[in-house]
């Protein structure tokens, strides 16, 4: 993928990243509040990344893929699978 296809897929696609994430959460009944603990950031914080008020830095992506079982370009809304590639 070149970086102009990866850039015109994160503007379409960056709605579904914060979808992907609030879902992830919720399926796994945690709390905001919990997530926040669990990603060392405050409620509020992780609030903002489900809302997409706020960029979600690379290492956040990579522990909630760790979290969540999930591969980083799911929670990018990249692809629908969830397996991660290990």
């Amino acid at each position: 993928m070149s970086i102009l296809q990866f850039a015109v897929c994160y503007i379409f696609c960056g709605d579904y990243m914060y979808k992907n994430i609030r879902d992830l959460r919720e399926d796994n009944d945690i709390t905001q509040a919990q997530m926040a603990q669990l990603l060392n950031c405050s409620q509020q914080v992780y609030s903002n990344y489900e809302l997409g008020q706020r960029d979600i830095p690379t290492s956040i992506l990579i522990k909630l893929a760790e979290i969540h079982n999930v591969s980083v370009d799911y929670i990018l809304g990249l692809t629908t699978k969830k397996e991660r590639n290990n």
